[in-house]
């Protein structure tokens, strides 16, 4: 999802997929089955977790790349100028006349809890012929960066020719789907989930930090090389192969607002730390991309709410 830029002569720090924009609602709560309920603040932003990955990742520092599909249509038009105003590499960004901008429907409620809709739209279009085209730019990165807001068969197409271009790969199976392709786990450098994901990946519960232990060792089973498990408030639970223990990273308290692209934060700045720091240990990592992913919670929206390197303290880098 991001590239060191110019590609063609640098090395890559991210490659990645995806995008949506983001139609989002505030409400006291979340509405039940057939309630309609009054709100009391909507806007427009751009979204989508491979968009706000990367866009997270590049104002960390990370020269980055999209490959991803967008409707040829206004919100296409502007979701590429999006891209392009953060810093982020266009060329394979392509849009289509066959199906509209993917978007998200998203209500958050005065907790700071969402509820979320996807229509993936021109992002279920990208494919192989896309992957190939982007060949040079993942061929040259340090981290690709997946997701399953687009086909699950691309996804898996991806990682495998990063992995096979010694390209460490971050997979992130959201949204989750019960009869992931095996092949998935072993094409994870990183495997990094949230509780309800795990749950749904594992058939176990995932409420703590020990279910999320277990849920790791299990995940870690299938042939990742390592796990991270983001738990919200309670922070995260990394698990690596050539350990056979698993460490939690607590987060800092903060006033949360809206933890909408919470996690997207989470995985772009742990990408820009895997790209720039690759000797760091990957808790360490993860201790930094919560500190990071905090920022986040603190104000409305998704990529509007992400902070870029100046916001943060130096000791982050």
């Amino acid at each position: 999802m991001t590239v060191n830029q110019p590609y063609r002569t640098k090395p890559p720090a991210k490659s990645g997929f995806r995008k949506l924009l983001c139609f989002l609602s505030q409400a006291p709560r979340l509405p039940k089955a057939g309630e309609t309920i009054h709100g009391h603040k909507f806007f427009i932003g751009f979204g989508g977790k491979g968009a706000n990955q990367c866009i997270q990742a590049a104002r960390l520092g990370a020269k980055t790349a999209m490959v991803c599909k967008v409707g040829k249509d206004f919100f296409g038009d502007n979701y590429i100028q999006n891209f392009k105003d953060n810093g982020v590499h266009t060329d394979f960004a392509g849009q289509t006349s066959d199906a509209a901008t993917g978007a998200a429907s998203i209500i958050v409620n005065d907790a700071g809890e969402n509820a979320i809709v996807i229509v993936a739209g021109a992002n279920m279009l990208l494919g192989g012929e896309e992957l190939q085209n982007a060949l040079p730019a993942i061929r040259r990165a340090k981290v690709l960066v997946c997701q399953l807001e687009i086909s699950p068969r691309t996804s898996l197409q991806a990682l495998r020719m990063a992995q096979e271009n010694k390209v460490k790969t971050i997979f992130n199976p959201a949204p989750a789907i019960p009869d992931l392709d095996t092949d998935f786990y072993s094409a994870s450098d990183v495997f990094c989930c949230n509780e309800s994901e795990a749950e749904l990946l594992t058939g176990s519960s995932v409420a703590n930090v020990e279910e999320a232990h277990l849920a790791g060792q299990e995940l870690l089973r299938r042939g990742c090389g390592s796990v991270i498990i983001t738990l919200g408030p309670q922070g995260c639970v990394v698990v690596k192969a050539q350990e056979s223990t698993s460490k939690h990273v607590q987060n800092t308290a903060v006033t949360t607002v809206d933890t909408t692209g919470a996690g997207d934060s989470f995985i772009g700045a742990l990408a820009f730390y895997m790209a720039h720091y690759p000797t760091m240990p990957l808790e360490e990592m993860a201790r930094r991309a919560n500190q990071v992913a905090g920022v986040s919670v603190q104000a409305v929206g998704t990529q509007i709410s992400y902070p870029s390197r100046k916001d943060l303290p130096a000791e982050l880098f």
